[in-house]
């Protein structure tokens, strides 16, 4: 690995975050023409697959489709192993493509931002960070990452636990759960990725669970090299085919309505799909993220096969979702999930039923008594999107610090420039389709249309591109338009910020699809950016 490089004291660009939107942005940026600095302030490239390593953890994208378009080489010469990748591998794609680019030179780690602050007379942004560096640049580009913020419980006595606590997010390299008898609070992806994997290890597993999510197969299997093969020679067009999907994925959307076909055919689909795996199933008929009646119908389905897979009635019927439709939380992916509470060393604890009143010091007591514990695992989430932001000390135009203006909700044109914040640009963030879509899809799409828009202004001279207030709230308009035509609204959610105490509920994501948002951002900028006030 090279020395790390001195942190310069000007340039065009500061890109904040060294993950896959931070590499994009240098790279697309240096080649441009811009001089360009990328800070992290982890100790290795690769965001959220760096920071993420507990056992388990993997992408719930297929990985023919979870990388980067840009570089032919690139393309041809990286080989997935697996359908869907684990976070080892996917850390080792990053750091293969920035040596292979060079990034590293351009990239200070270690390295956190504690302040931005615009001045206007200079039309410039000044970074201090943590060392006591200071960076002056032109243009900001937040590539911090939607789920880089992990929240920590608020539950009382927590620091009275005489073990050892966990987060998922922030998994040590040295603990060892062997013999161990370990608890999990939290049944989200990373709960559902990391609890089978602990089931091996801990003498007795106890899953702390308070809503049971809807959770489908991976059915997950090594790539050889006949399908490394095909996915090279057609990655164009499968790519192509991804950016013009709502998802940013190669694949077929249903047209038909669930109510269109008899019951034979639905189920003979829902077992196709099942059998196949991935998160098709949410795809299958038009109405299932709109009709309360289909997405109730796919939710008898997937029901019904956690009752064949799970032995026991009663913990088969806690795990069964309820209360919610289908379709209304991020679909989980697993692998011998469901497999592991036929184990007899993993344990479910409703807490919906049964809440937890404290931590204690020798484990964890809900209203029907405690738990003793060695290790207390804390799978609990993210601040979605804006927690990453609220980190640092963003002051703009008058005063006014980004967590005061986006205390309300935050508001930004296309999600990607926010008023009042000039020359900052936030990748796949609030109002974007970013957590709804493939990511690194999403990313690609910002990053192109930022790197325009910075040439543009450019080309220009202009020296600030800040929004009209009225168009950001014109695209906020629009986006709780989209939200509405959904049956999001009905489930408690990250995507509209329900895991956050206290936290209203804003229009945090565009509902509409990458692909028309594409369409919208193309139209933007064909239209001289519309929206954008140039200095």
């Amino acid at each position: 690995m090279l020395e790390r490089p001195a942190l310069p004291t000007q340039v065009d660009v500061l890109v904040i975050g060294a993950g896959f939107a931070g590499l994009c942005a240098l790279h697309q940026l240096s080649t441009r023409g811009f001089s360009v600095h990328a800070v992290d302030s982890a100790a290795e490239i690769g965001g959220v697959w760096f920071a993420n390593q507990y056992p388990g953890a993997r992408c719930d994208v297929e990985s023919v489709d979870y990388c980067y378009s840009f570089d032919a080489s690139i393309i041809q010469e990286w080989q997935w192993t697996e359908r869907y990748p684990a976070q080892q591998e996917i850390l080792a794609y990053i750091r293969f493509v920035a040596d292979q680019l060079d990034l590293r030179r351009n990239i200070s780690l270690n390295t956190q931002v504690l302040s931005l602050t615009f001045d206007a007379d200079a039309n410039t942004w000044r970074a201090v960070t943590d060392d006591d560096g200071q960076l002056e640049a032109k243009h900001v580009v937040m590539a911090t990452g939607q789920l880089s913020a992990p929240l920590f419980p608020d539950i009382p006595g927590i620091e009275d636990f005489a073990g050892q606590t966990v987060m998922t997010a922030r998994w040590p390299s040295s603990i060892d759960l062997t013999g161990k008898r370990v608890g999990v609070i939290g049944t989200g992806s990373s709960g559902v990725q990391a609890i089978p994997q602990l089931a091996k290890v801990a003498e007795e597993l106890f899953v702390f669970q308070r809503t049971p999510h809807y959770i489908v197969p991976a059915m997950n299997h090594a790539l050889d090299e006949d399908d490394a093969m095909k996915a090279r020679d057609g990655f164009t067009e499968r790519r192509a085919a991804a950016r013009r999907s709502p998802a940013g994925m190669s694949r077929i959307v249903g047209t038909a309505s669930a109510f269109e076909v008899s019951d034979e055919e639905f189920e003979a689909t829902m077992n196709s799909l099942w059998a196949a795996g991935g998160p098709n199933i949410s795809i299958a008929y038009r109405d299932i993220r709109s009709d309360v009646d289909a997405a109730e119908k796919v939710g008898d389905f997937v029901r019904r096969k956690i009752r064949q897979i799970v032995k026991d009635p009663v913990t088969a019927e806690k795990l069964c979702p309820r209360g919610y439709p289908y379709g209304t939380k991020r679909l989980v992916l697993e692998i011998d999930y469901y497999e592991t509470y036929n184990r007899p060393n993993v344990h479910l604890v409703d807490v919906l039923s049964h809440p937890i009143e404290s931590v204690t010091k020798a484990g964890i007591r809900t209203d029907d008594g405690e738990y003793p514990l060695d290790v207390l695992v804390f799978a609990t989430g993210f601040e979605a999107l804006t927690g990453a932001l609220n980190a640092i000390e963003i002051t703009g135009l008058d005063g006014v610090t980004l967590k005061e203006k986006y205390a309300p909700g935050p508001k930004a044109h296309l999600g990607i420039t926010t008023a009042g914040f000039p020359n900052m640009y936030f990748v796949a963030q609030s109002g974007t389709p970013s957590v709804l879509a493939n990511v690194v899809v999403a990313i690609e799409q910002h990053i192109e249309w930022i790197t325009d828009l910075l040439c543009y202004i450019r080309e220009h001279s202009f020296v600030r591109a800040d929004v009209d207030v009225a168009e950001e709230e014109a695209w906020d308009i629009e986006l709780g338009e989209l939200i509405a035509k959904t049956l999001f609204p009905q489930g408690k959610s990250w995507y509209l910020g329900d895991n956050v105490k206290g936290k209203s509920r804003p229009n945090l994501v565009y509902f509409g699809g990458l692909d028309r948002y594409s369409e919208v951002c193309d139209a933007v900028a064909a239209d001289g950016y519309r929206g954008y006030v140039f200095t």
